[in-house]
């Protein structure tokens, strides 16, 4: 009995360990359950859509209309308080990780309520442009959840334990040994390794980095210009080999840039088109009760 007790003990502990060790994510927070809530009410949606006969055919100002249009404007403005929500860091049933979790599926949902709350009858006017903006906030909304499911990862192995400072001070000790290596070379290689110094290896604004790509890169020039220069003298072999390391950290420096760039920069889309949302739907909601 006791070795049996034992067993099962070591079991559960075995279990606890890998739960402790698998990483729950807003994706996946309660076993799904934002997403089966919003399955459920996406799928009562169109259900409801084909079972309720609305003459002479549904469209956003029908009785049924009327009610999706309203859970649509209601969720929005809920979903809309998650910024508020980052601020307040708890760890209970609504905590942040729950709130993330309702906000991507129940944003998600929004699909299905705006769409079907129009009937499917879109045209030239402030009522198509209030959904229009709806979807591409969905849209924007969809890549920052995927930028958020990968690169992180990517960003982590990328830095290599190291922190932002960290790559920084290890590209600026290379500078400091390039200035001392260089002097023994002559005046055009170390004209050379000097612009290395002097240029400032990021420089190319936001679309660089981006993109993580640095043309006018003067270190990758200056490798370039003393390899091909000639002599092969064992100065002009360490500067090499300094300009070499100094390109890869500053390779590692650029990627880890480049990958919090793409992970922030989609909030400077999502942000402004909720706000022009929240306009063309207050305007969307106005004109509705002007004309009722």
């Amino acid at each position: 009995m006791a070795s049996l007790f034992q067993r099962r003990r070591s079991k559960a502990t075995q279990v606890e360990r890998v739960r402790e060790r698998r990483h729950e994510g807003f994706l996946r927070y309660a076993g799904f359950r934002w997403a089966k809530i919003s399955g459920g009410l996406c799928l009562l949606i169109i259900v409801s859509y084909a079972l309720v006969d609305v003459t002479p055919r549904h469209n956003g100002g029908s009785w049924y209309g009327y009610a999706l249009g309203t859970i649509g404007a209601l969720l929005i403005l809920w979903l809309t308080a998650l910024g508020y929500r980052k601020r307040k860091m708890t760890s209970d049933h609504w905590s942040l990780k729950a709130w993330t979790s309702a906000h991507v599926y129940l944003g998600l949902s929004l699909i299905v309520i705006g769409t079907w709350h129009t009937g499917f009858q879109l045209g030239w006017n402030v009522h198509t442009l209030a959904w229009v903006l709806m979807m591409l906030v969905i849209l924007s909304g969809l890549y920052g959840v995927i930028v958020y499911a990968t690169l992180p990862a990517a960003l982590s192995n990328n830095r290599e334990q190291m922190t932002q400072m960290q790559m920084l001070e290890a590209i600026r000790a290379f500078d400091r040994q390039l200035h001392s290596a260089a002097q023994p070379l002559t005046a055009a290689d170390s004209a050379a390794v000097l612009a290395s110094l002097d240029q400032d290896p990021f420089a190319g604004g936001a679309w660089a980095r981006l993109r993580g790509r640095y043309p006018g890169c003067a270190t990758t020039a200056s490798r370039g210009a003393l390899s091909v220069s000639q002599g092969g003298d064992a100065a002009r072999t360490k500067v090499i080999q300094l300009l070499s390391q100094k390109e890869a950290a500053l390779a590692r420096l650029r990627e880890h840039l480049r990958l919090r760039a793409l992970l922030e920069v989609w909030l400077y889309v999502h942000v402004p088109l909720t706000f022009a949302l929240m306009a063309a739907l207050s305007a969307h909601i106005v004109s509705v009760f002007f004309y009722w």
